[in-house]
């Protein structure tokens, strides 16, 4: 019934498929996608001689070339003045001096909390700690925040959105809580601590008075010293039952310059060349941790990486052969997407091809695993879909119908819900595709024990099933890439805000 539905769908939308059925084209090269070539190209990129790939650092500068080694050799055009790489600067900010105490109590960074905001103060700033809960407008007239160091409740809430209405109510600093559970806040805090000795990369700017500590759920009831459930409960339209407590906290930071890239490979199209496919991965990672362990990033996004290479080298393949596509297609790896989806952002900022040309974005972030939903089912053949029917009514189906005729896997959709509390839609390059009205599917294999730690590992992909995701992909982006009409954007984007 779903296949006749979905059918029933792309007839009715026009979609312009001449016949139901397999291209037989598209069949020849979606074969060429191989487990074996996924493992080999993986091997490499995921080994401990690049280090964990960071951004700027060795590790990162020796997969860039890899992937231009790649592209040359598949004739492959560099986009970039002739060039493969596009070039940018980070500034990396150290945080030299971080201190906070409540009561009489200190706590420790990157332990008790997470330093995420911006600030560099001569002195200490001696305040009161108040409890606000969430940021309704309801809380902010029954708690006064004007000169207050706010502790503020955004689980399940746009959290960046919250803390500037704080401090645009005059706060003078916030302790936010944005995650459930103190295992959750104890991997967050693992990775900046890996990153501080480095320092927190970012596009340079002038430094904004907005101190913001993150810290768990229970060790916000701690400072408060208030039960968890009393505290949540608070949060929502009883925050002044939560009695104030001493502060004081400071910050100091260091700047300096950090040069970067992401990797450009371009295949021209035909008749509708000036049309742009982007198919995306981030090739980045976290580096090395502090107890000197390599996070070497197999499936985070070694998977989605290699995945790209792979049908960039099957569209070569068939230009090759002179079967070019009718648009074009960018293969896009970008770099600093754990630091922030930097390398997507600066391109999206600094465009090699018009966005307002650019048709679609196919973003790939972890494609090799399989998840703790899917671990112990019958069919393990899924991919989570995020994204694909937002911008356009056209994408999602387009998707599925290739599914369907194609690779048979299981569409998951549950991480595309607006209020999904992981927030994976705002926590991968897609994002600033989508942001300029692009649409986009963001393909993903959901998290593991192994996420973001030096156990994420070549021998724990799956690489039979990133075949065949892979291969899903390809077909997707082959319709893409050569149907008459690109995909109308006619659907409104609700999720602009991180």
């Amino acid at each position: 019934m779903k296949r006749i539905l979905a059918f029933a769908s792309v007839w009715y939308l026009g979609f312009g498929f001449a016949s139901f059925g397999q291209d037989s084209q598209a069949i020849k090269y979606a074969a060429t996608i191989e487990a074996e070539d996924l493992k080999r190209h993986l091997t490499y990129l995921a080994s401990d001689e690049l280090e964990g790939r960071d951004t700027g650092e060795k590790g990162q500068k020796l997969a860039a070339k890899y992937l231009v080694d790649f592209y040359k050799e598949k004739n492959l055009q560099g986009p970039v003045d002739g060039g493969y790489l596009q070039k940018f600067n980070l500034s990396s900010v150290l945080w030299a001096d971080i201190d906070l105490k409540v009561g009489k109590t200190g706590y420790i960074n990157n332990e008790d909390f997470v330093f995420i905001g911006d600030a560099e103060m001569k002195r200490p700033n001696k305040t009161e700690l108040v409890f606000l809960g969430l940021a309704s407008r309801e809380n902010l007239d029954k708690v006064n925040v004007k000169g207050k160091l706010v502790g503020l409740w955004a689980i399940g809430e746009r959290a960046q959105s919250a803390i500037d209405e704080v401090f645009e109510a005059g706060a003078e600093g916030v302790i936010v809580v944005t995650m459930e559970g103190q295992a959750n806040f104890d991997r967050v805090a693992s990775r900046y601590k890996t990153l501080s000795g480095r320092g927190r990369l970012g596009f340079d700017k002038p430094s904004e008075q907005k101190p913001v500590f993150m810290v768990s759920s229970d060790k916000m009831a701690q400072v408060f010293e208030t039960p968890l459930e009393e505290l949540k409960e608070a949060a929502k339209s009883n925050p002044a039952s939560i009695p104030a407590q001493k502060a004081s906290f400071l910050v100091k930071k260091e700047k300096k310059i950090v040069g970067t890239e992401n990797v450009l490979a371009y295949l021209e199209g035909t008749d509708k060349k000036d049309e742009v496919l982007v198919i995306s991965s981030h090739y980045d990672h976290i580096g090395i941790n502090s107890k000197g362990e390599i996070n070497n990033g197999a499936d985070d996004d070694g998977s989605g990486t290699v995945a790209v290479m792979e049908i960039a080298e099957a569209f070569a393949k068939a230009a090759d052969e002179g079967v070019r596509p009718r648009r074009s297609i960018l293969f896009l790896n970008v770099t600093g997407e754990e630091k922030g989806l930097l390398g997507s952002q600066y391109y999206s900022e600094n465009p090699i091809f018009p966005l307002e040309k650019t048709v679609n974005n196919l973003n790939i972030d972890m494609v090799g695993r399989i998840d703790y939903e899917y671990q112990d089912a019958e069919n393990q053949d899924y991919i989570y879909v995020i994204g694909s029917e937002m911008l356009s009514s056209h994408l999602k189906l387009i998707n599925e119908y290739n599914n369907i005729t194609y690779t048979d896997l299981i569409l998951d959709y549950r991480y595309d819900a607006e209020d999904d509390p992981n927030r994976f839609y705002y926590r991968s390059d897609h994002y600033n595709f989508a942001k300029h009205n692009i649409p986009v599917i963001f393909y993903f294999n959901g998290v593991h024990d192994d996420y973001h730690q030096p156990t994420d590992t070549v021998d724990k992909i799956e690489f039979e099933l990133m075949e065949k995701r892979a291969r899903l992909i390809f077909h997707t982006a082959w319709d893409l890439a050569n149907r008459e009409y690109r995909t109308p954007v006619n659907g409104e984007n609700t999720r602009l805000e991180r």
